[in-house]
C-alpha cells in the first residue's frame, strides 16, 4: 500500500499526556537546549515536551523500526517511549551526562519493554545461558552514536536528510521513497549519496 504524508503524520503523533495545569514559563525556543526542555517537562512543561518530541521522534522512531522490524509496534513503541520521557524527566541528572544519552536510554527501554511483551507468545523453555544482548557500556556507546548521527542529520540539506530519514529510519526501499515523494528515482539516489557523503564527513569530524 502507498503511504502518504498524511499517513506518516498520524502514525508518530506525539502522545495524549495528563493534563496537569497551564504552563506559566516562557516558552522555550528552538535553542532551548535538551537539559533545559527536560527541566521544563519536569515542571510539567508541555510545550518544552512538544519540542523535545519534534526534536528527536525521528531517531527514536528509527531506533524502534530497526530493533522491532515491525511499523505498527514501532509506532507503539514510539509512542510510550516518549510517554516514559514525560514520567520520568525529573530524574535526569545534568552532572551524568548529556541529555541526549539520558533520552535515548529511557527510550531504548521502552522499546526493549515492547519487544518483550510482543513476543511473550513465544517464550519456551531455554537452557541456562548467558544473555546474548549487548551489555550497559555497549547500550552506552549505540545511544551515543545514536545522538550523534541525529545532530548531524540536523545539518545536512533538509531534501537529502528526508530521503535518508525515510530510507533508513522508516524502512523504505528507495523506489517506495522516489513514489512517496514525487521524485524520480535516479533524483533520490543522488540525494541519498550526498547526504551520506556529508553524513559521513561531519561524523568524521567529529572525532577529530
Amino acid at each position: 500500500m502507498r503511504r502518504t504524508r498524511r499517513d506518516m503524520e498520524l502514525a508518530i503523533d506525539a502522545p495524549h499526556l495528563r493534563a496537569v495545569g497551564a504552563d506559566e514559563a516562557e516558552p522555550p525556543t528552538l535553542d532551548t537546549p535538551d537539559a533545559e526542555l527536560l527541566a521544563r517537562i519536569a515542571g510539567r512543561d508541555r510545550g518544552a515536551f512538544e519540542l523535545l518530541y519534534r526534536r528527536y521522534v525521528r531517531s527514536v522512531f528509527g531506533l524502534a523500526l530497526r530493533r522491532l522490524r515491525d511499523r505498527s509496534r514501532a509506532e507503539d513503541a514510539t509512542q510510550e517511549a516518549f510517554a516514559a520521557i514525560w514520567r520520568a524527566a525529573g530524574t535526569y541528572r545534568p552532572e551524568r551526562g548529556p541529555a541526549a544519552g539520558w533520552l535515548y536510554a529511557v527510550a531504548r527501554n521502552a522499546i526493549a519493554d515492547r519487544f518483550r511483551v510482543s513476543d511473550s507468545s513465544l517464550v519456551a523453555d531455554v537452557p541456562d545461558l548467558p544473555a546474548g544482548g549487548a551489555g550497559p557500556a555497549e547500550q552506552a556507546e549505540d545511544a551515543y552514536v545514536a545522538w550523534r548521527v541525529h545532530r548531524a542529520l540536523e545539518e545536512i540539506q533538509p531534501r537529502e536528510r528526508e530521503v535518508i530519514e525515510l530510507a533508513y529510519w522508516s524502512g523504505m526501499s528507495q523506489s517506495e521513497v522516489a513514489g512517496y515523494l514525487g521524485l524520480p528515482l535516479g533524483t533520490v539516489k543522488t540525494r541519498t549519496r550526498s547526504g551520506l557523503a556529508r553524513l559521513a564527513s561531519l561524523l568524521e569530524g567529529e572525532l577529530r
